[in-house]
């Protein structure tokens, strides 16, 4: 029986292909991560209370899985300067209580821009276009304030859909501070950030009520995909 793409890798692909479209890079970033890439250069040190609410996996030599592709901007803009245009596809590992809309493993693609003119106008418009893309042009999208330590303002766009707002998916002005990690002038060097779950969002993409129904290898399941 010839197989196929497990649905995930599919609306992931899908969404690159979206980024590549306007002119994004594609960067994969290790799963295994140094405390300092994936919180300290992110605003996120040893007492922030974000550490707790993402509970991360540690191993025995004092690296972490990695609790969010944000986590890869660090890597390349070690190696990049600006401007920049990057999605950053991958799995991420948070010790998460499982349920219908939670797992200790997750699909994310982060992605953020680094101009001399970079806006949140820019930002929302991105990622409007993204969401017309996969479900079309009637879709609504909201934003509203929310706070995150890597960006500032920060913000969550949320998608309405089957007649309510489904929560969303964080974006906002990358943070003064870590552009300086960057070796960036802040005074000349602004970007924007955004971070989705590929999984909520293929629940809504697909329109199902289990996010388990994706990860339980039941071919009666993804023979429909």
């Amino acid at each position: 029986m010839t197989g196929h793409l497990h649905p995930i890798t599919q609306l992931m692909r899908k969404a690159v292909h979206v980024f590549t479209d306007l002119g994004f890079d594609v960067f994969q970033s290790p799963e295994i991560e140094t405390e300092w890439y994936n919180f300290d250069f992110l605003r996120v040190p040893a007492d922030h209370p974000a550490r707790d609410v993402q509970d991360t996996f540690w191993l025995t030599d004092g690296r972490v899985l990695r609790t969010h592709t944000t986590a890869g901007q660090g890597h390349y803009m070690s190696n990049h300067q600006p401007p920049v245009r990057v999605v950053m596809p991958g799995r991420v590992f948070r010790n998460e209580a499982t349920d219908a809309t939670h797992l200790v493993t997750l699909n994310q693609l982060d992605g953020f821009v680094i101009s001399q003119d970079a806006t949140m106008a820019e930002l929302i418009g991105t990622l409007e276009h993204l969401f017309k893309e996969l479900f079309g042009e009637s879709i609504k999208t909201r934003v509203r304030p929310h706070h995150y330590p890597f960006v500032e303002p920060g913000m969550d766009m949320d998608i309405y859909y089957n007649g309510r707002w489904i929560e969303g998916f964080g974006c906002g002005m990358i943070h003064p501070e870590v552009l300086q990690n960057m070796d960036l002038d802040p005074t000349k060097w602004r970007g924007w950030a955004f971070g989705i779950g590929m999984d909520r969002l293929a629940m809504i993409y697909y329109g199902l009520d289990d996010i388990r129904h994706l990860f339980k290898g039941d071919l009666r399941f993804l023979k429909q995909f």
